[in-house]
């Protein structure tokens, strides 16, 4: 009886050293069912497969954006009908950021040993709920695309500066992130313009259902239903009763950067009123400016005035957590 199912993207950038061992893994075991894609367009293809073997778990092994591709897939799809199996996350590709908020950190072998034992147990004392962030608007594709976690303003800016100027040089993933603060602080915290630092954040205006509006340059704009981050940091923002969608924003002001980044130090950034931070939940978030950059879990989206990008949560979605 196959118990678990493993979803692959080969292309994804842990899986260019790990895919091996993962294969490997599979090939000892008979209730995993290893299924590759060779590129994202086929997940839909893949799930239907999957589908017909009925696993009590859903493993995805690739990036953030293999896991909204999947994730997409999985609710539009309706391949499982309306009971989709949990889905777990190995820790893969650069951020993880989906993997950490389930707990799983490190090897993607010892995570995949984990979900095994797990799955011998009683899967309810591991079962999460995560709403997702379902987008629509300018720039998304007919259906919704859906999601975690959403970068906008000068957060966007610096993921794709990263991405297109610091990953290319192969450098660790950890050293990549460091050289790409640097340039954020040279650019959004003293003002530094040149071609190989970030661009200057755009003006862009931000509404709260029920919550009014906000418009300004923001070095930070973060939506999201996940709650963890990087550094472990929490993202309890408040009263779920207002609403899933988390919302953060840092105006681009030295002193409101500087401050917010001692309070985000001392995990104080949710707890203490600062002037420039904003920090709200709803049901219902639009963002709007011309030509400004969002990525949600990976993927590139362009908020325009006439255009824009409306953000709201599905129905929670049952995940895998790896916490003991």
């Amino acid at each position: 009886m196959v118990c678990v199912a493993l979803l692959s993207n080969p292309r994804s950038t842990g899986n260019v050293a790990m895919l091996p061992q993962i294969r490997k893994f599979c090939a000892q075991r008979r209730d995993i069912f290893h299924y590759e894609v060779e590129d994202v367009s086929q997940i839909g293809e893949a799930l239907e497969t999957i589908a017909r073997v009925n696993p009590q778990i859903l493993v995805i092994n690739g990036g953030d954006g293999t896991v909204q591709a999947a994730l997409t897939e999985l609710h539009h799809g309706r391949h499982f009908a309306d009971a989709p199996p949990p889905v777990a996350v190995l820790p893969n590709g650069k951020t993880n950021l989906i993997a950490l908020d389930l707990g799983a950190e490190g090897d993607p072998i010892k995570a995949l040993e984990r979900i095994m034992e797990i799955v011998r147990t009683d899967l309810s004392d591991h079962i999460v709920s995560r709403e997702l962030i379902s987008l629509s608007g300018s720039g998304s594709a007919d259906r919704p695309v859906l999601g975690m976690f959403l970068g906008g303003a000068g957060l966007a800016d610096s993921i794709l500066y990263c991405r297109h100027k610091i990953y290319p040089l192969g450098l660790p993933n950890g050293f990549s992130h460091f050289l790409t603060a640097i340039a954020v602080v040279l650019s959004a915290l003293f003002g530094i313009k040149a071609r190989f630092l970030p661009p200057q954040a755009r003006p862009i205006s931000v509404s709260v259902i029920h919550q009014g509006e906000i418009q300004g340059k923001f070095a930070l704009l973060m939506v999201t239903t996940l709650e963890r981050l990087l550094l472990k940091s929490q993202t309890a923002l408040g009263s779920s009763a207002s609403g899933p969608l988390k919302l953060m924003m840092v105006e681009q002001k030295p002193l409101t950067l500087l401050r917010a980044l001692w309070a985000s130090m001392f995990g104080r950034l949710d707890r203490t009123p600062l002037a420039g931070v904003h920090l709200s939940q709803g049901d219902e978030i639009r963002i709007e400016g011309d030509q400004s950059s969002v990525i949600l879990d990976g993927e590139l989206f362009e908020a325009r005035n006439e255009q824009p990008i409306v953000l709201t949560p599905t129905t929670p979605v049952p995940f895998l957590s790896l916490a003991a």
